[in-house]
Order: structure tokens, then sequence, then C-alpha cells
């Protein structure tokens, strides 16, 4: 299997400045431990839109939307055209907003095919202009590629302009939504609010708290994880580093208590990948900015080392 790097250093989506640094941070620990890995990948860089951190943020409800709506259109158009030429593409992104432009993309290339998602994070991501409490886009990209809005829920006015740019990103690729609430797992979920909470139980999204790691062992939980999703063609892994403990995960910008670690988020993450269903690998939340002599790229680099040798397996 051919691999793909694909680098979005963009940071618009996030509340907390940095993350467009953690892929070069990543490349650093590279370095670091003596790694060609950047020199024997072929990879390529999605132009992004930073210089919109000097402007207005725009509407409280949707920060930066027409910026992201840029980006997702390159990212699923990088994602889709990668898939289309039989390589795996592996996403390096700064905030997790571009995620929603991942799931796009694979969903145009396989526009009639059920598309699983294991989401490893410690927060939801199910936000809408409706719900969300900061306006932050890193929020919402389940929702988005859901076609959530949680009106039900909302404790907001959007406008319209924030309302606009939100159906667009939700329609990207003509196609909406493009997952189901069947064919999503969450995985170290430890850290949302009561809207995202309502979402959760009125669908009965699959949850797997840490406890649950704990008790059985990556191992199982990979294969239930699977097995869960086995109705889907296609499964999509994103990983969030907040996913692991604060105490190792400072150089993130939403750090959470009791996460795993990197031992168990590298063992988990090969054990799905074993799945030859797994079509794409997200690592995103790295920021450099707020760690200490580079952690938790260092880290990261370790786990997309071996998640990059599974893949090669296969």
């Amino acid at each position: 299997m051919d691999i793909q790097l694909i680098e979005v250093k963009s940071e618009i989506g996030a509340g907390t400045r940095g993350a467009s640094l953690g892929i070069d941070a990543i490349k650093i620990a590279a370095l670091d431990f003596r790694s060609f890995y950047f020199r024997d990948f072929s990879s390529i860089e999605i132009k992004n839109e930073n210089h919109l951190l000097l402007e207005s943020f725009g509407s409280p409800y949707a920060r930066r939307a027409r910026g992201i709506i840029t980006m997702y259109d390159r990212v699923s158009s990088a994602v889709k055209k990668t898939l289309e030429s039989n390589k795996f593409p592996i996403v390096l992104s700064g905030d997790h907003s571009s995620a929603g432009g991942t799931i796009a993309g694979i969903k145009m290339a396989y526009p009639q095919s059920r598309i699983g998602v294991v989401w490893i994070d410690a927060h939801a991501d199910l936000h809408s202009p409706y719900t969300t409490p900061s306006g932050n886009m890193h929020g919402m990209p389940l929702a988005i590629s859901l076609g959530e809005d949680n009106k039900a829920n909302k404790i907001n006015n959007p406008d319209e302009s924030s309302l606009t740019a939100w159906n667009e990103l939700k329609n990207l690729g003509g196609i909406c939504p493009k997952i189901d609430y069947d064919d999503l797992v969450f995985i170290c979920l430890r850290d949302y609010e009561s809207q995202e909470d309502q979402i959760i139980k009125k669908n009965k999204i699959k949850v797997v708290p840490v406890s649950e790691i704990r008790k059985k062992g990556t191992e199982k939980i990979g294969r239930e994880v699977l097995s869960y999703l086995d109705s889907c063609d296609y499964i999509y892994l994103s990983f969030d580093v907040d996913s692991m403990d604060s105490s190792i995960s400072k150089g993130t910008g939403t750090p959470v208590p009791h996460g795993i670690n990197e031992r168990e988020a590298g063992d988990l993450i090969v054990r799905l990948l074993h799945s030859d269903r797994v079509c794409c690998f997200e690592i995103t939340e790295v920021n450099p900015t707020l760690d200490k002599e580079n952690l938790m790229a260092e880290n990261v680099f370790e786990i997309l080392q071996k998640a990059t040798n599974e893949i090669l397996i296969d």
C-alpha cells in the first residue's frame, strides 16, 4: 500500500493559537529520532488560510467559517484524489475542524458506500452554530458530517451569514449527510456539553470510555469496534491527541485528565488498522507552543510510525 501524507497546517478552527505548528514539531521529533520518515513518504501540503487569524473572526457562532469552507474544499479534494489513486492518506492536521473535510473527501471518493468513523478524542465535536459555547469550528466537524443542526437544544440564534456557511459546509460535494449515527464510534470521550450528550443519547451512538479500554484491553476493544462497524464499507480513523491523559498531553489546546497513555493509544490504533476497511488515518491537535521539550510531538511520532508500519503490512 502506497502512503500519501497530507499536511494541513491550519488552525483557524481552534481557539488557542499554535496548532498549525504541530506538523513541523512532529518533523522535528522525527529528526531527533534520526528517522527518515518524512523523506521516505510522499507529502503534499494544503494551502492554509491562517492569515484570517489577523482579521475579525466574523460571526461569534461560526468563527472564520468562510475560511473553513475554503479549507474543506482543499482537504476534501486532496483526500478524494489520494483515494482514487489507490493510495492511503495519512492526514496530519493542525486543528480538528479539518476532519470534516477529510470525511467529505472520503465520501466523495466513495459516494455509494457506508463510511464508518472511529473518533478517538476527549471531545464529541458535535456542536453547531445553534449550540456552540465558543464558536470555534474545531468543535463542529462531526455535526457537519452528520448534517446535525441540533435545533432542539439550541442556546444561540445564529445570524444568516453563519447559517449560509454552515449549510454550505454540510452540503459539500452535494452529499448530506455523509455519515450515519450508527456508523460512528467515540473512544475516550469524556469532556462534552449537554447539547452534545442529547445527540449521543437520542441516536444511541456507541461510546467506548477509557475505563472500558482499561478493563478489556486494546486488542478486544479494537475487535469490538470493528465488529460494530461491520456494515461499513470503509472506515476513517481520527486521532485527536487530547484523547491521551493531560499528564502527557500538555502539548495540545484542550487537554483533559483521565485519558489513555501513549502506549495504549498506539496499540489501539495499530489494532484498528488491522482492518483493510480502514482507508484513512488522521492525527490532529498537536500544539508545541503549549509543550515542553516537544514531548507531545515525540509521543505522536512514535504512534505515527507504528500506524504506518501496520498500513504498509496490508
